[in-house]
């Protein structure tokens, strides 16, 4: 009787064992967008209403790209990503969002050329409306535009310059000579007055919800009497 031999047969498996292809290593991820680049303009988005939110809060200086990112619900690699420094974002705020807001509050002027006194009043209306929907808008402008040193008012100016102020100086001056405004209001505090009506009150309107007989106060009364007071004075009609 003859036996077969298995030895061909058994040393054939370890050579079919090693002859297994090994898993290919994964990729190494290229650099662009982290993850999640679907949802790139709106992270970029929020990022943006976060610091305008924390800029408000603490001022410019004191808030770092690290805790805009914390409060974002988001890695800091991820807004240096999008802005790598505090001044591009800045600038990136500027473009987007205080440049049509600047144009929105310019529209009064440009819908009533002839006459001032509405257009005033109109600002101040415009004034109330965007502070309404952007409630940054207020304590933002006090902190960085109106208080001495504030790094927003310096690089709005380092843009823009003074041009468009000087062309309001300008109109203010032609309507007084034309009679069309009260020849005793001085030029330049005519928009200071319009913002210290509206602005500098929204901004402090946190502060009285404590306060018995301001906590009451809402945007439309700020208004009314924005308006009032600028359209008719303080004497009786």
């Amino acid at each position: 009787m003859t036996t077969k031999s298995t030895t061909g047969t058994t040393a054939a498996r370890p050579a079919a064992r090693q002859k297994q292809s090994k898993p290919e290593p994964a990729p190494a991820r290229r650099p662009g967008r982290p993850a999640g680049s679907a949802r790139g303009p709106e992270q970029r988005a929020r990022l943006l209403d976060v610091a305008l939110t924390l800029f408000a809060q603490r001022g410019i200086l004191d808030t770092t790209l690290g805790e805009i990112a914390r409060e974002a619900g988001f890695t800091p690699a991820m807004v240096h990503y999008y802005f790598k420094t505090r001044d591009q974002l800045l600038d990136v705020l500027i473009d987007e969002r205080f440049v049509p807001l600047r144009a929105e509050l310019g529209s009064p002027f440009r819908e009533h050329p002839d006459d001032p006194v509405a257009a005033i009043a109109y600002l101040a209306q415009r004034l109330i409306d965007v502070s309404t929907r952007h409630p940054w808008f207020p304590p933002l402008w006090v902190r960085e535009v109106i208080s001495e040193g504030g790094l927003l008012k310096q690089r709005m100016h380092e843009r823009f310059g003074t041009a468009h102020q000087r062309a309001a100086l300008a109109a203010i001056r032609k309507w007084q000579r034309e009679g069309r405004l009260d020849r005793d209001l001085e030029p330049s505090l005519v928009f200071t007055s319009v913002l210290g009506l509206t602005i500098v009150p929204l901004a402090m309107s946190k502060k009285w919800r404590n306060d018995p007989l301001r906590k009451s106060l809402s945007p439309d009364d700020i208004a009314r009497h924005a308006v009032a007071l600028l359209t008719h004075g303080v004497a009786p009609r």
